[in-house]
């Protein structure tokens, strides 16, 4: 039966299943990891600590929302915001009278920095002691006044600090020195300082509004009924959390981890199972396609078309499921380290945990599976249907030009990506990003479907400089000529590792460049005050401009905004300025285009975009542009002005008194300043210096500096992703280069029985090696510049960037791939005497699985 005969394949020609075998085990892996980042992003999630004893808790909605409508259904898109979303401060004081609550405790938190006689602690007001827990309670002093603070013990313990000790704390708000009046036992609250509720209202930095509201029942009533209750109360005006939702009020930056994590494993992990089944079903085909004689034979004995395909389906779920199985660990180990480095960049928080789960091994096996039934059920179809008497005789030739259907598709993928790349063209921004791997994707399926013509291209074209090299250049260029089908498996996966890594680093380097570019011009500062802790305090700008020297300070603080971008939500870079915005000038040249920046000073409702920001939402100068603070809170404010160089410094400009209070630490980031002409830049910093707080000095190199550490998560996911996939299909494309050197056993036999020197043969294959590499690094390389051509216009406005420290190891490696997967299977294949390789290939050839071995054809 076919079954036998499937088994005895695989069991007496282990060798012809190899490369399958590896293609199926890496295509598997990567689906793996990818699926389990996305089952890890949908249940991420965080046990509550500081809530572990409040049943309900009440906080704002961390998302932004917009409902589309596209055609008859309407859809709503979410977006997690990225600042703390907060509630008014009155609704606290309805919960508390509702009749099931014993008690509304509002919540808020704010960083202090450390100081030279007490840590980096934490503000809160004193009506949140005890939401902590029982041991969450003053055991000394009395409750605070206006200027009095009351310490955990563990802090005062530490630094010798008791009752009656003053100490001066630097909050969002002001800075003042305070009274310590009391001692609290804290649970899991980490070094606290507790304020007067009034107090620390006002010194926050986001006066009448608190993170969130503890609720704890009255006798008698379940935590269900009061979650209910809550809920009907608050209406739409914030969200109620109850279990492990807790978690996330403490800690909202898991929102954007959740985001992050699908984002990698849904979209990423779509591309890279596109790319997983791309090459599981090309290796399966030149697999099958390299065993035509084989199938010519069982034709020619009697087997039928349908026992043909049933062998190569039957081979295929042998395989794909014990390869899956095998994937799953290097997928598991993937995953564990990529999750790892998002943790230890701050990507995902500490407490989530990888959740690895039965579904994507399920999925990747599955995947793979239907990828390898396929992949062979195509193949098959040529072998399955030569008539037995001519089977032999057909098998031998290789097929001549493609079929009519496949190189109709390959046409319409081909044109498909010409048109996507255009269109990318007329897009901005995040849009023309967006299509960029949709391009790449649909110019590797014309690769993939024209890959005979695009071997006989490069063959014609590189024949001539072939001949140049003797012999064995001469054997390349006829072997190369004559088969097409064999040298199109090999360029593919050269390609498919050009295209990919080039356009992901490519692109994540065009960024960059432009960026640095945007900041090495547009800050014309002399001096950049930072800090080492939060922030700057609150005032800093006006004293720094008020030094000897100093002709302008202008602070920013940066955060990001939220706007509506056809169907989706996007973020932008955004600056609150802090000062004269007419100075502005004077540190920040931002090729203005239109307007006037110091039109920000004249209302705290207008905005400066980007020009292409600008285009992108279609908005002029005098228009109001709807945006989203980082809080969620909605806003509308007029464009006064637009300007070329936002990448990189930042895309919206507005007041920093309409962004201080809806970001998660209302401390400045920065101040840029001016020296005045003549003034002694050391004395400047040395002023700027004496400022105190924890505040840094440094020059405009410093700043780019900063500057591009800030992107170095995107510039490092990029990367991995490039990794991944160029990593994948470089393995692969060995993989596939080492199964055509050993499918020609029986031609280097022959080329060595007819007088050809061992050396000649290893300068043929190393001529096609580099043939192979050539074509695939100029059609991959022209895949992905056509890719990014119009993509890094629409963000960046430049052409793209490629760096000589990434263009040559590129290059130099995929050569060296080539050489290396042909260079070692030749040199086995050398070591046989020709007469004997042949014989026993005609042995091998003639044998055919018997009866006791269960593989009869039946």
């Amino acid at each position: 039966m076919t079954n036998g005969l499937a088994r005895a394949s695989v069991r007496f020609r282990p060798a012809a299943f190899a490369g399958t075998l590896i293609a199926l085990l890496l295509g598997a892996a990567v689906i793996t990891a990818c699926g389990i980042l996305l089952q890890t992003g949908l249940t991420a999630k965080l046990p509550p600590v500081r809530y572990a004893d409040t049943p309900v808790v009440i906080a704002a909605d961390p998302d932004v929302r917009m409902t589309v409508r596209d055609g008859q259904n309407t859809e709503t898109v979410t977006q997690s915001v990225p600042e703390r979303a907060r509630l008014d401060a009155a609704l606290a004081g309805r919960i508390a009278g509702l009749p099931g609550v014993a008690a509304a405790r509002p919540d808020s938190a704010f960083p202090l920095p450390a100081g030279s006689d007490h840590p980096a602690l934490t503000g809160r007001a004193f009506a949140a002691l005890g939401i902590a827990g029982p041991a969450d309670r003053l055991v000394e002093g009395h409750a605070p006044g206006p200027n009095e603070v009351v310490l955990d013990a563990d802090t005062a313990r530490t630094f010798q600090l008791s009752p009656g000790a003053s100490l001066t704390l630097t909050a969002p708000g002001r800075t003042g020195s305070y009274r310590v009046c009391g001692l609290a036992a804290g649970q899991s609250t980490g070094p606290t300082a507790w304020f007067a509720d009034a107090t620390a209202d006002r010194i926050s930095g986001h006066p009448g509004r608190i993170d969130a509201i503890a609720v704890q029942p009255r006798d008698g009533m379940t935590d269900q009924a009061l979650a209910t209750q809550v809920r009907q109360a608050v209406g739409g005006a914030a969200e109620v959390f109850t279990g492990d939702g807790r978690g996330a009020v403490e800690q909202p930056e898991i929102g954007e981890a959740r985001t992050l994590l699908v984002g990698i494993g849904g979209s990423f992990g779509g591309y890279a199972t596109m790319t997983a089944v791309f090459v599981v079903m090309s290796t399966v085909a030149l697999a099958t396609g390299q065993r035509a004689r084989e199938f010519a034979l069982l034709r020619a004995i009697g087997a039928t078309p349908r026992q043909i395909r049933r062998t190569i389906a039957t081979e295929a779920m042998l395989l794909a499921p014990v390869a899956g199985a095998l994937g799953a660990l290097p997928g598991l180990a993937l995953a564990r380290w990529w999750f790892d480095q998002l943790v230890s960049r701050g990507a995902v928080p500490p407490g989530v945990r990888l959740d690895v789960g039965p579904l994507p091994i399920v999925a990747a096996v599955v995947t793979c599976t239907l990828a390898a039934l396929a992949a062979g059920f195509l193949a098959a179809r040529r072998p399955s249907r030569l008539r037995p008497g001519q089977a032999l005789g057909q098998a031998a030739i290789e097929p001549g030009r493609p079929g009519a259907v496949r190189t109709s598709f390959g046409l319409l993928f081909a044109a498909g990506g010409v048109v996507a790349a255009v269109f990318a063209a007329t897009l901005d921004g995040t849009n023309a990003a967006n299509t960029a791997l949709g391009v790449v994707m649909c110019l590797m399926m014309a690769v993939a479907l024209l890959g005979p013509w695009v071997a006989r291209l490069a063959a014609a074209v590189l024949g001539a400089p072939l001949r140049a090299g003797g012999a064995p250049g001469s054997l390349a260029a006829d072997n190369t000529r004559a088969s097409a089908r064999r040298l199109a498996s090999a360029i593919t996966p050269i390609v498919l590792v050009t295209a990919f890594c080039g356009t992901l680093l490519v692109f994540q380097s065009t960024i960059a460049h432009a960026a640095g570019e945007n900041i090495r011009t547009g800050i014309t500062a002399d001096q950049v005050l930072g800090s080492t802790g939060p922030g700057l305090p609150a005032g800093t700008t006006e004293r720094a401009a008020q030094l000897p020297g100093v002709d302008a300070a202008v602070g920013v603080l940066r955060t990001s905004v939220l706007f509506a971008n056809d169907h989706a939500i996007d973020s932008a870079t955004a600056l609150g300025v802090d000062g004269a915005p007419a100075r502005l000038p004077r540190v920040l040249d931002l090729a203005v285009r239109s307007g006037s920046l110091a039109d920000l000073g004249r209302a705290t409702d207008t905005v400066a975009l980007d020009a292409g920001l600008a285009d992108e939402l279609g908005v002029r100068t005098g228009d109001r542009v709807p945006l989203w603070l980082g809080d969620g809170t909605t806003v509308k404010p007029t464009v006064v002005a637009t300007y070329d160089r936002g990448l990189g410094l930042g895309q919206v400009l507005l007041p920093q008194a309409a962004v201080a209070a809806h970001v998660t630490a209302g401390y400045g980031s920065q101040v840029l300043v001016a020296d005045a002409p003549g003034a002694d830049r050391a004395a400047v910093a040395a002023g700027l210096n004496g400022l105190g707080g924890g505040t840094t000095v440094t020059d405009r190199a410093g700043f780019v500096a900063q500057s591009d550490r800030m992107t170095e998560l995107n510039a490092w996911a990029n990367t991995v992703m490039a990794g991944v996939l160029g990593g994948f299909a470089a393995v692969n494309a060995a993989n596939t280069l080492v199964m055509t050197v050993l499918d020609r056993r029986r031609e280097v036999a022959l080329l060595r029985l007819a007088g050809t020197t061992r050396r000649q043969v290893r300068g043929m294959m190393r001529w096609e090696a580099l043939l192979v590499a050539t074509a695939g690094l100029t059609v991959g390389g022209a895949i992905a510049w056509t890719t990014l051509v119009p993509i890094a216009r629409g963000v960046a406005g430049t052409r793209p960037y490629v760096p000589p420290g990434l263009a040559i190891p590129l290059a130099v490696g995929a050569v060296l791939l080539c050489l290396t997967a042909t260079g070692l299977p030749t040199r086995a294949l050398l070591r046989s005497h020709p007469v004997t390789a042949e014989g026993r290939r005609r042995r091998q050839r003639k044998r055919l699985p018997s009866p006791q071995d269960g593989a009869g054809i039946g």
